[in-house]
C-alpha cells in the first residue's frame, strides 16, 4: 500500500495524513463505547450511519467512522490495526473493517483525486 502511494500519488507520507478508522456492527449502539474511548484518545468522530447495502443478507450494518490526522510506516500501521482490531473484540462488535488514508485538506480545498479506500483484509 505504501508503495503505490508512493508510485501513483504526489503525497509525502513523511508528513501527517489523515488516516480514517472503520467498525461495523448490526446495532448502532455498541459502536458508541468504541466511538467515546477512541474520543477521548483524540480521533475525529466522523460519522455514525447505516449501510445501504441491499444485497446483504440480514438486518443492515451500522458504521463508525473516525480519523486522526497521524503519520505512519507500514509497522506502525501494522501496530495501529492489531490494537483497533482488539478494540473491536473486546467490546463485542461484528469488525475492525480497516482504514482509509487521504491528504488532509485545508478549509475550502478539493480533493485533487485521492487513494481509494484500502482496508487490510479481515483477521
Amino acid at each position: 500500500m505504501f508503495e503505490n502511494i508512493s508510485e501513483t500519488t504526489d503525497w509525502n507520507l513523511n508528513e501527517k495524513m489523515l488516516w480514517g478508522y472503520f467498525f461495523t456492527h448490526r446495532e448502532p449502539k455498541a459502536l458508541e463505547p468504541i466511538r467515546d474511548e477512541l474520543t477521548a484518545e483524540g480521533y475525529r468522530f466522523v460519522d455514525l450511519y447505516q449501510s445501504d447495502d441491499e444485497d446483504q443478507d440480514g438486518p443492515p450494518l451500522w458504521w463508525l467512522h473516525v480519523e486522526r490526522e497521524e503519520i505512519h510506516t507500514p509497522q506502525s500501521l501494522d501496530q495501529r490495526n492489531d490494537t483497533l482490531y482488539l478494540l473491536a473484540a473486546r467490546h463485542g462488535v461484528d469488525s475492525y473493517d480497516g482504514m482509509d488514508i487521504g491528504p488532509i485538506q485545508n478549509q475550502g480545498e478539493q480533493d485533487g483525486g485521492g487513494q481509494p479506500a484500502t482496508r487490510p483484509e479481515t483477521k
